[in-house]
């Protein structure tokens, strides 16, 4: 066991992170495996963090073939992990692996594959992907729903604005109700978090409401 996978194995996350930490600082291929592996299992955020960082600090050419075989791991933490890697590293020609976790199971997999999506998409794909996560509109919980609009505002108005008039005639409220959130986002990008708000206020009313009439 090398020095860094024994460090990783250590259930202190500070001695963890200072491993990490390291490992960046003097990047070597020969800890490649060991910080791919811990992605997959490392609990701690900001340890996660870290290593993706390190991760970057290595040769692109070295890490982006071995990362994106964590994408077909059965565990989330290491697809979504690797597609939040592939997002910093900003290697274009990945873009068809990571699109296909697009519809992930797993709705935390699925959100950073949005993100990372539309940070990878060649130009003549970003249309298409935008009709491609615009299905996903009216759907899921307040931090699904931000996370989409937040990823199709990434493609721009000019990408995205003919799609979302399209879903602005959805016959379903919820959808219509998304895209408002959406193109909000769009002129104002810091109102993501007021939109967030908002949408905590309006679910708390709405249970009230239940359990009045319940």
């Amino acid at each position: 066991m090398t020095s860094l996978s024994a460090a990783l194995a250590d259930p202190r996350p500070a001695v963890r992170l200072r491993a990490v930490m390291s490992a960046g600082t003097t990047p070597s291929a020969d800890d490649l495996e060991a910080l791919v592996e811990q992605c997959a299992v490392e609990p701690d955020l900001q340890v996660r963090e870290m290593l993706t960082w390190s991760l970057v600090r290595l040769p692109a050419e070295l890490v982006v073939p071995r990362v994106v075989r964590e994408l077909g791991r059965p565990e989330a933490q290491a697809r979504s992990q690797a597609l939040h890697t592939l997002s910093k590293i900003r290697d274009g020609a990945v873009f068809p692996q990571v699109a296909a976790l697009l519809e992930d199971p797993d709705p935390g997999v699925a959100r950073t594959a949005w993100r990372a999506s539309v940070l990878l998409a060649p130009g003549e794909e970003r249309t298409a992907l935008a009709r491609r996560l615009a299905v996903q509109l009216g759907q899921g919980d307040r931090e699904a729903r931000l996370a989409l609009s937040r990823a199709l505002a990434t493609l721009g108005a000019d990408v995205v604005g003919p799609v979302l008039a399209d879903a602005a005639a959805h016959r379903n409220a919820a959808v219509r109700e998304h895209v408002e959130e959406t193109e909000r986002l769009l002129r104002d990008p810091d109102s993501g978090s007021a939109l967030a708000l908002e949408r905590a206020r309006r679910e708390v009313a709405l249970g009230r409401t239940r359990s009045a009439k319940g």
